[in-house]
């Protein structure tokens, strides 16, 4: 049968999630940065939504995510947790923001308390430590992997990521270890389809997708791109407004072809 974009009925939680992936059932994930946003992402049946640091360049203008501040990150974080009450609800800690487990967790308290249920950082086995302090004291955590933002001027430029068996390997080792320590979820960004895959069946947590094939536990996109908001689109969006013609539709038919399977496709995937 068909899936058919419904509002969700009940809040989202990470054990909900953690079944779908059992299930193998995927889940929508959607990065979004407002309370109307929110709301309509909410009645279209979105189970997970990201206040995501990429509000750097969506929303604030700038050429990276690395200017981002906790404050803004709250503000955006505030405003979402106001307009979606259903929605398992991610909040991005920006550069610099966790590079001792106890900075952590003292930023992840406020992006908690301004209404996320769960903090996402970015990078690998160096942040077990981080993983495990904050995850022991109630705060679920996601990783992410891949292609970091943050780590953008490191990487000499936004490119795929572990395209090599060398770099596939730290990356899988990576994986691992966050979910040993304790990591709810796990973002993989711009790598190999191939990898993904072998990510996704490694781990006992969830991955959500972007750049990454359709192997995925889910999928994310930023709502800029799901809208064709977005100057150059980068080759794993989509422009799902373009095909419907509102922005309820367009929510809808992106949620109907990650649950499909539809989206991605090899058009948005690397190899």
């Amino acid at each position: 049968m068909p899936y058919a974009p419904a509002a969700l009925e009940k809040p989202v939680t990470i054990n909900r999630l953690h079944k779908m992936k059992m299930d193998g059932e995927k889940f929508i994930t959607v990065a979004l940065y407002d309370a109307p946003m929110a709301a309509m992402a909410q009645k279209t049946g979105v189970e997970a939504v990201l206040v995501g640091d990429s509000l750097g360049m969506t929303v604030l203008g700038y050429d990276s995510t690395i200017p981002v501040t906790m404050e803004q990150m709250i503000y955006h974080v505030e405003a979402v947790a106001r307009g979606n009450k259903k929605s398992l609800i991610m909040g991005d800690l920006p550069f610099m923001t966790y590079a001792t487990p106890e900075q952590a967790l003292t930023n992840a308290t406020r992006i908690m308390q301004a209404g996320a249920h769960m903090v996402k950082i970015e990078g690998g086995a160096w942040l077990v430590e981080t993983v495990k302090m904050l995850t022991d004291r109630g705060i679920p955590v996601c990783a992410h992997l891949g292609l970091t933002p943050q780590s953008v001027h490191k990487f000499g430029g936004f490119r795929v990521q572990g395209r090599d068996e060398a770099r596939a390997g730290e990356i899988l080792d990576d994986a691992a270890q966050l979910d040993e320590a304790g990591a709810g979820l796990l973002v993989l960004e711009c790598v190999p389809a191939g990898l993904a895959r072998r990510i996704t069946q490694a781990v006992s947590m969830p991955t959500i997708g972007i750049g990454a094939g359709d192997g995925t536990d889910a999928q994310v996109l930023v709502i800029n791109d799901i809208l064709g908001l977005t100057e150059q689109p980068p080759k794993f969006s989509k422009n799902f407004l373009q095909e419907t013609g509102n922005i309820p539709g367009a929510l809808s038919k992106y949620a109907e072809d990650v649950k499909s399977g539809a989206f991605p496709d090899e058009a948005h995937t690397f190899s």
